[in-house]
């Protein structure tokens, strides 16, 4: 005797029908449904890791050059990026706060306040779970520089997506299984994350102390009788 199918399973099966028809869709598109979905990844309405799977998938099906995916999806996702902070410029910390939780934004602003570009270029650079879009709004409501914003979310998601593009590129279904069952090669992940964590952290550092280096040169040259008297 066959049982009436539960309303659960009716509408998990409903789910991953629409989940499918979206993601052919998608594909279908090419570089405008990756642009598209790169804009809604950098908004509160994350995709959870939807434009690198994306970017991965065109890349190996080989319609364009990896590095046309790569441009597509950065410019998709500096341009929602910027959205967010411009959102998060004019709304300010109290709508922020009655939007996403008293403790979450305290938390988030304090973190940002102490790290700035740091947190910034890792959440943005680095394919882990973390509230990048968050951090978009955070940068907008503390000010942080508009062309400063740019520059390194620009550069961070072109490292990002460039990576991922040429690395599914070359391999094609393997990498794609990597991203569509991380679990199974959690290893290989975490290696691969901390490397990029490493480069990031690293960047910054040498950038910040050339900064300091700069400052100090430039306060020696401006103290009174640092320069040379004239004959």
């Amino acid at each position: 005797m066959r049982f009436p199918i539960s309303a659960a399973a009716f509408l998990q099966r409903t789910a991953g029908r629409h989940a499918t028809s979206s993601w052919s869709t998608l594909r279908h598109l090419g570089g405008l449904g990756l642009f598209a979905l790169a804009v809604l990844d950098s908004s509160p309405f994350p995709t959870f890791g939807g434009t690198d799977i994306l970017t991965a998938i065109l890349a190996a099906s080989h319609r364009e050059p990896w590095y046309y995916y790569a441009i597509i999806a950065t410019a998709g996702s500096v341009l929602g990026a910027y959205i967010t902070f411009h959102m998060g410029h004019r709304a300010g910390a109290a709508y922020l706060r009655e939007k996403f939780g008293e403790r979450r934004v305290t938390r988030l602003l304090a973190i940002f306040e102490r790290w700035g570009t740091g947190v910034l270029a890792l959440s943005t650079a680095v394919p882990i779970p973390s509230p990048t879009a968050a951090f978009f709004a955070v940068s907008g409501v503390l000010n942080y520089s508009p062309r400063k914003f740019l520059v390194v979310v620009t550069l961070c998601r072109m490292a990002r997506y460039s990576m991922i593009a040429a690395i599914a590129s070359s391999y094609g279904r393997h990498f794609l299984r990597v991203l569509r069952h991380p679990r199974q090669y959690y290893g290989s992940l975490l290696l691969m994350t901390a490397a990029v964590i490493v480069l990031v952290l690293a960047t910054i550092l040498v950038r910040k102390q050339l900064e300091d280096a700069r400052e100090v040169f430039r306060s020696r040259v401006e103290e009174p009788g640092s320069a040379a008297a004239p004959d």
